[in-house]
């Protein structure tokens, strides 16, 4: 201990029963007294001293728990580390009042252990970097879910920035529409590059990756079959369906967005202050600014990446204009509300912004006594849901996959979504017929699985 504070601007003093010790210590230019840390002379004269903080370390538990006892007469609030010989020696050392007992053996082995799981994070990232360096010569399209979010848009980009530190030309595809005007905000002003997926011809690229998405065609534009290199989500998935050379899907994380910053900080890539910004600003849009589904690694990935935060941008995609349809929609829901215990379904009929309907589900859910709300509305050839829980007891990406297949509805505990295609009904003229047909049947499934008639 007093090796590893030497170099600290701290003054020391340094209390010890072994004469050789104390020898030793005073060759080196050390404060020490000699003495037992049990006696109570002793620990007098070191309240004299009125130290900041006392280090218990002696090698006997029991003059280590006999020297805080005496110490905390003299002086309460001192704080004090003590070192603990065995679990029961911390208890005992944990109830007279140490600040901080530190038991050897086990902080050494949750260091090893610690050390093990970043190792393995290591190299996954390095794993995914080589993959991305064979490529070379090719051509990698990163494709993400259909109207990709704040989540998936940015760790796009990290996967870009891998590829182009290795060399290697990517492209970012989507399909959809980027709505909600926080999501223009975002891209707009971080310039954020996107494709239209429509525009390009996949098999001009040598390889694909599949960024917020793990299996060909499920919430996704590529067909069916399609060979995919690279697949990573935070999504719960049937992992047995996924097929990739390489694989990384946490759903136990907020935001796919963490596992990329982690990439990028244990690669030790340097990145510029667009991509941490996004990177952030996705994480947090993702946990619902970590009060949804946040992990101690989602707070790590945003430690790393605050530093780098152009704070002015990102205050400016936080705080957009909201639309007229986005008000109208959150009206319907409003308006068109059916409560059945805590639960509320709200059918806001035709729109063109889907991204309104999650803020609508999030809105609804501050109504007293509802603990669950799905809202839903009809585009040309869709039915899109939006779903929000803080009932421990529902699970609303289960309600959404149960209900309308895994194809078309996912998520996770508190919030998930389903796009249900409207096939052969999408061309009726009759649109108020198709909306009371679609809520009767979207009310219906959901009260089903959600056991509401049964309850009743």
């Amino acid at each position: 201990m007093a090796k590893e504070l030497e170099g600290h601007s701290v003054s020391l003093l340094f209390i010890e029963k072994d004469a050789t010790r104390v020898e030793t210590l005073k060759e080196q230019g050390f404060d020490i007294e000699i003495g037992d840390i049990s006696d109570p002379d002793v620990i007098n004269t070191l309240k004299m001293s009125n130290p900041d903080v006392v280090f218990i370390l002696s090698s006997n538990g029991d003059a280590n728990l006999k020297a805080l006892q005496q110490l905390k007469k003299l002086d309460p609030d001192v704080y004090t580390i003590s070192r603990a010989i065995d679990q029961t020696n911390k208890e005992r050392l944990e109830s007279a009042g140490t600040d901080y007992a530190i038991q050897s053996t086990r902080a050494a082995a949750n260091y090893i252990i610690g050390l093990i799981e970043r190792a393995t994070k290591l190299k996954k990232a390095r794993e995914l970097k080589r993959i991305i360096r064979e490529m070379n010569g090719g051509r990698l399209a990163i494709v993400m879910h259909n109207n990709p979010d704040p989540d998936a848009i940015s760790g796009a980009m990290a996967l870009k920035e891998i590829a182009n530190n290795v060399g290697v030309e990517s492209k970012i595809l989507y399909h959809g529409r980027i709505g909600h005007q926080e999501n223009k905000a975002f891209v707009n002003l971080l310039g954020i590059d996107l494709e239209r997926m429509d525009e390009y011809d996949l098999s001009s690229y040598t390889h694909i990756a599949l960024f917020e998405g793990a299996i060909p065609g499920v919430n996704n534009q590529l067909p069916r079959g399609t060979k995919v290199n690279i697949a990573i989500d935070h999504h719960p998935v049937n992992i047995d369906e996924v097929n990739a050379d390489f694989i990384d899907i946490q759903p136990e994380l907020g935001a796919s967005a963490t596992i990329m910053a982690l990439y990028l900080r244990d690669l030790q890539l340097k990145i510029s202050s667009e991509l941490a910004t996004a990177l952030l600003y996705g994480i947090r849009v993702d946990t619902d600014e970590f009060k949804k589904n946040a992990t101690q690694l989602d707070l790590n990935a945003a430690a790393f990446l605050y530093p780098k935060v152009d704070h002015e941008i990102l205050s400016q995609i936080e705080t957009p204009s909201m639309s007229i349809e986005t008000l109208d929609i959150m009206g319907h829901a409003i308006k068109n509300r059916l409560v059945k215990g805590s639960y509320l379904i709200s059918n806001v009929g035709n729109i063109r912004d889907r991204d309104a309907l999650p803020q609508a589900a999030d809105y609804l859910l501050n109504l007293e006594g509802v603990t669950t709300t799905v809202i839903f509305g009809l585009t040309e050839e869709s039915i899109y849901l939006s779903g929000r829980s803080k009932d421990v007891r529902v699970n609303v990406g289960e309600v959404m996959r149960e209900a309308f297949g895994e194809t078309y509805g996912g998520g996770h505990a508190t919030s998930a979504g389903a796009h249900i295609p409207l096939g052969v009904f999408s061309g009726t003229k009759d649109k108020l017929t198709l909306m009371k047909l679609a809520e009767e049947a979207v009310v219906r499934k959901l009260f089903d699985v959600m056991g509401v008639e049964k309850e009743e």
